[in-house]
């Protein structure tokens, strides 16, 4: 094993940690992983949203769109390390209410160093979630975490 395999097979456990907590919806241990100025962006709004920095906002983000659902099912899939890069392909099942769900693909790619996660940006299909979101939980979203 050479020291960049070393690197990027301790960058897939940190990474496999990070989608544990969420999978459990402990955001703030998912905070934890980020860097004290690591960047988390929802590509899909990252137009109309800078996004999330740190550990604070990170886990104030997530609390934000998934603390309200009635259930949460984390899907894993395919992840591949390169340098200080992991990139996964999973899918999330987000339930607002019995009957009321959806199975969202993603692709994110996590820069990371020093033990943390520096860049964490997701790549989904935003017409998929607001074609399947209540009115109630678009409301809650657009009224933001800060």
């Amino acid at each position: 094993m050479t020291a960049d395999t070393g690197a990027e097979e301790a960058n897939v456990e940190l990474v496999r940690g990070f989608w544990n907590a969420l999978g459990r919806r402990d955001f703030d241990a998912v905070g934890s992983y980020m860097a004290p100025d690591g960047h988390y962006v929802d590509v899909a709004v990252k137009d109309i949203d800078p996004g999330a920095r740190g550990p604070e906002q990170t886990a104030a983000r997530l609390r934000l769109g998934l603390g309200p659902l009635h259930a949460y099912e984390l899907h894993d899939g395919p992840i591949v390390a390169s340098g200080g890069y992991v990139i996964t392909e999973h899918s999330e099942t987000w339930t607002w209410e019995p009957g009321v769900s959806v199975t969202l693909p993603f692709t994110s790619v996590m820069q990371v160093g020093d033990a943390r996660v520096g860049r964490w940006w997701d790549y989904f299909d935003l017409a998929t979630v607001t074609n399947a979101a209540p009115q109630w939980w678009l409301d809650h979203i657009a009224a933001g975490y800060r």
